[in-house]
């Protein structure tokens, strides 16, 4: 019960971790250069198992029931994020290996941590999940060719290579997960418990190494790199808003779209970069620089979306 406890704390916490631990790998990077770029794949295969091991097939049939809202989540994530990347990398004048960085983190699909908030900020946490599963297959396919696509004009992008190590450490795991769960439910059962401790452990390793082994590039650049990654999913927060409000969805439909498209998978972004860009130095660095932000943009929109809903339900008790 007090590990249950903890865990669900801890979980909660992410978005504060994150900044911590960014603070600190930059201040120290020598506690987190331990951990290595050939582990940052085992790390990101580790989170998707656990994230396999919290679904069953009911879940997938969830993303058939809401197929309109599912479909206008997924072109909002997979259309906005990284077309106004490669307009904030033309607008900036990036150089070409941050431009890349941004462009490959914003083809990414949604992130785990995205089903947190959506928790806090009092939205539909079963549209989130049923988003960040429909996502995350479709990145297998969609986003190596919108890299190819928007980052193909600074340099080439080999969308196979990408395609491949999406399968090996995005999709496999995940369907792993969703087997074992489904075949051997009391051992999946006992895992789950501690598979969210450890996905927020393995992604705060992936953050704060990667921020550590580029902690020169960042400081030398980080007035505009942070900007662009500000502008990246501040825009993607507000664009993921407001479209669905112009198509008349409700404020609990389009405060969770507005965070599935604003929160990506950096951890696959930082993945990708690592292997595929690994004689480029700076790729990475704004997808690190993206899992600290995102989750400190959501976090503040949370807390300000879950006040007024908490507020909203107790005008609604005090007419009663």
């Amino acid at each position: 019960m007090v590990f249950n406890f903890l865990v669900h704390w801890a979980t909660r916490l992410f978005p504060v971790w994150s900044v911590l631990i960014g603070v600190v790998a930059l201040y120290e990077p020598n506690l987190f250069l331990w951990y290595g770029k050939e582990s940052i794949s085992l790390g990101l295969g580790i989170i998707m198992l656990g994230m396999g091991l919290t679904l069953s097939p009911k879940d997938f049939l969830e993303v058939l029931r809401n197929p309109r809202l599912i479909a206008l989540g997924a072109f909002l994530q997979f259309s906005i994020m990284p077309a106004w990347a490669a307009l904030i990398g033309l607008g900036l004048k990036l150089p070409l290996e941050m431009a890349v960085g941004l462009i490959l983190v914003a083809s990414c699909p949604g992130g785990t941590a995205s089903n947190v908030v959506v928790f806090l900020a009092k939205g539909q946490v079963a549209l989130s999940v049923s988003l960040t599963i429909c996502s995350t297959i479709l990145a297998i396919l969609v986003t190596p060719w919108l890299t190819h696509f928007y980052a193909g004009r600074y340099l080439p992008v080999d969308p196979w290579a990408l395609m491949q190590s999406i399968l090996y450490v995005v999709v496999i795991p995940l369907v792993l997960g969703v087997t074992w769960k489904y075949y051997f439910s009391k051992s999946a059962l006992w895992f789950s418990a501690f598979s969210p401790l450890l996905s927020v452990i393995f992604i705060l390793l992936i953050v704060g190494f990667v921020l550590a082994a580029k902690k020169q590039i960042i400081l030398e650049n980080w007035g505009i790199m942070l900007s662009a990654v500000i502008l990246l999913h501040a825009g993607g927060f507000a664009l993921g808003y407001g479209i669905p409000c112009f198509f008349r969805q409700s404020t609990i439909i389009s405060r969770t779209l507005s965070i599935e498209v604003g929160m990506q998978n950096s951890g696959l972004g930082m993945a990708l970069a690592s292997k595929h860009f690994s004689t480029m130095p700076m790729v990475p660095a704004p997808c690190a620089l993206s899992a600290v932000m995102h989750c400190i943009i959501g976090s503040l929109l949370a807390g300000i979306w879950g006040r007024n809903q908490e507020k909203a339900r107790g005008g609604q008790e005090e007419r009663f």
